[in-house]
């Protein structure tokens, strides 16, 4: 009975003072809300004890597990020595550490590290750093950004600027400062009505001329690599990314890469661009960056970059910016810690098998009525609902179609997300064999059910 009145009373406060993230609350008050109280491995648990598998990895950050030892006990000594202090014009001995251990495994190339808070923070500093990069070389006039359409980046002002995603972006536009959108890689529902085998990536070509004719006014372009993450999963096919960077260095544009949900193994590489053999201007992390512990997100950028910013005080180049909590040595400690566990267990390499099991089962999701199509990259997969497999008419937004199928994935033990209409498959890394039968399984049987 203690018990029950306990979850009874969280449920009313729950619902009388959080006000929840990417939810419409007036369908969350509706429903009993589910609980966390604790997670280990893979599984967490309700305060009701049901154990559920974590099916995107809490947001799609946690690539260890939950409770990893190695990652609780380096911030439990980081802890034993201090919890925080600021880096402005202060260092502390995890995030020097940690810097030099992230220029050693992202491209060659990237030499300096700025850390914030979280995705959007990486990217808004990636924007400002760009932008304020030509200003000191004396390039007035490039002030403007170039993005593609579908595309999330965060949801401060300036992410937002060069946010694709209506549904998210489009209430806001009146804030936001210039960018040229160009038409997203999106194969499966092509914006230029092409088809794959035979389109000779004409979505370049359409990128080639916003980039020609503006280049004099565009600071950089900014894009996430492989994998658009909020706007569906949608995948990019081979030789797009090249294919961005050959243009961005021809017209001498800055290339910015969002490697916030790629980033740290989850295309089966260490970061997306080392599939096409890439080198940005400016990359930005988080997410993955500690295994999902704690906040922590970092820009990484050149030399070249970094000189621009130097000079005498009195000449105002500085990079005016910073957030309290940059560079947190706990953070810093678990990111570490992270990061050992790559190699210790041979992460990338044993994750070949489980991306193959991955592949395997989702063949399986063709044969249904209203699977439009299944995508994978890596250890990323999603599958895009319809209501017509035919015409790919999608789901209206008013049947909810994506929080029916994970709401009834529930049943099953198996948490997921939707975008939408398609719903995202992304577990932790560690995630067991059987596991992940079950898992997609279970999404198997729920979409099933929700679609019939």
């Amino acid at each position: 009975m203690e018990n029950k009145t306990r979850k009874e009373q969280l449920e009313v406060w729950d619902k009388t003072y959080l006000w929840h993230p990417f939810t419409q609350m007036q369908d969350y008050l509706k429903e009993s809300p589910l609980i966390i109280e604790e997670g280990s491995g893979t599984l967490l648990k309700d305060i009701d004890g049901k154990e559920y598998i974590d099916g995107i990895s809490s947001m799609w950050c946690n690539l260890h597990g939950h409770r990893r030892k190695e990652i609780d006990d380096a911030i439990k000594g980081q802890l034993a020595k201090v919890a925080h202090t600021t880096l402005l014009g202060l260092s502390n001995i995890p995030s020097i550490e940690l810097a030099r251990k992230l220029i050693e495994v992202t491209p060659k190339g990237l030499e300096k590290v700025f850390y914030s808070d979280n995705g959007s923070t990486a990217n808004e500093v990636a924007l400002k750093m760009a932008f304020q990069y030509w200003q000191n070389k004396g390039y007035k006039d490039k002030t403007e950004f170039v993005a593609l359409q579908h595309g999330y980046h965060g949801d401060t002002i300036g992410t937002m600027s060069v946010g694709g995603i209506h549904l998210f972006h489009g209430a806001f536009r009146p804030l936001y400062f210039k960018t040229h959108f160009a038409p997203s890689p999106y194969c499966y529902r092509c914006p230029l009505g092409e088809e794959r085998k035979d389109c000779a990536l004409k979505c370049l070509g359409k990128l080639e001329n916003i980039l020609q004719g503006n280049s004099h006014r565009i600071a950089a372009l900014i894009m996430e690599p492989l994998v658009q993450g909020a706007g569906g999963m949608i995948m990019h096919p081979r030789g797009y990314l090249s294919g961005v960077r050959t243009l961005c260095k021809k017209y001498n544009i800055l290339l910015i890469v969002d490697e916030v949900l790629t980033g740290f193994g989850r295309t089966g590489k260490m970061f997306a661009c080392l599939h096409e053999d890439i080198v940005p201007d400016i990359m930005t992390l988080s997410k993955g960056i500690n295994g999902g512990y704690m906040p922590l997100a970092a820009t990484l950028t050149t030399q070249e970059i970094y000189h621009a910013f130097l000079g005498e005080f009195s000449s105002l180049k500085t990079f005016f910016h910073g957030h309290t909590y940059t560079g947190n040595p706990l953070a810093c400690s678990a990111a570490l810690a992270s990061l050992e566990l790559f190699e210790k267990d041979r992460i990338l390499e044993n994750l070949e098998t489980k991306i193959n099991q991955v592949c395997n089962i989702l063949k399986t999701f063709e044969s249904l009525k209203h699977v439009g199509n299944v995508r994978q990259c890596g250890f990323i997969a999603a599958i895009e609902l319809v209501k017509d497999k035919t015409t790919k008419e999608p789901y209206p937004w008013e049947e909810r179609i994506g929080v029916k199928v994970c709401i009834e994935a529930r049943k099953y033990g198996v948490l997921i997300r939707p975008l939408g209409h398609i719903i995202i498959i992304m577990p932790p890394f560690i995630i067991k064999p059987h596991e992940l039968d079950t898992l997609i399984g279970s999404t198997y049987k729920s979409i099933q059910a929700i679609t019939g």
